[in-house]
């Protein structure tokens, strides 16, 4: 596969193809291993997405952070970017960009410049190559200063022995998935 879409077409089928008790099981072993990273230790702020359409599931990490005193953060679209709000809960989420959960309005935004950033995609290689969705949302978001320590969360499926790239996309610093960390 050499175009990103071509890369997107073939992990969209691989996604179809699960089931959500398979979505559910491998993700909850994934936010597993993320909670014994040492930079979520470490982290007084968590930034992650909220889950669609069988990405891996980010409910129990943001209950986990929520639980373990952390400031949990999730992305709300306006206009071409990102912004990322305080939660206190999943109550504060509302439908939003393309029926995807996003904080209300009334959350506050957050600016850390240091957190523990959970990122999604489409699909991943193993030098930390990323495919996204297509909009370059989390590329133009982390283009600004910042010293997140960003992890990517994927199903095996969606790790290819190499994935296409421009130039200007952000790597990632680690790709979990629900069998290994890369």
């Amino acid at each position: 596969m050499e175009t990103k879409k071509e890369v997107r077409r073939y992990i969209k089928e691989q996604r179809d193809a699960a089931t959500d008790e398979q979505v559910a099981q491998n993700s909850e072993k994934i936010a597993e291993a993320v909670a014994k990273l040492p930079q979520y230790g470490q982290a007084a702020c968590v930034y992650a997405y909220i889950d669609y359409n069988h990405e891996v599931m980010t409910d129990s990490i943001i209950f986990k952070a929520l639980e373990d005193g952390k400031r949990v953060a999730v992305p709300r679209v306006e206009g071409k970017d990102l912004v990322f709000c305080y939660l206190d809960g999943l109550d504060d989420l509302e439908s939003g960009y393309f029926g995807i959960r996003e904080p209300k309005k009334s959350c506050k935004v957050a600016n850390e410049k240091d957190a523990l950033f959970i990122m999604p995609g489409v699909a991943f290689d193993k030098t930390h190559h990323r495919v996204g969705y297509g909009g370059g949302f989390y590329d133009r978001y982390l283009e600004k200063p910042n010293t997140h320590y960003k992890v990517a969360l994927a199903f095996d499926f969606q790790v290819l022995e190499a994935v296409p790239y421009e130039p200007h996309d952000i790597l990632i610093d680690l790709l979990v998935t629900e069998s290994t960390s890369y």
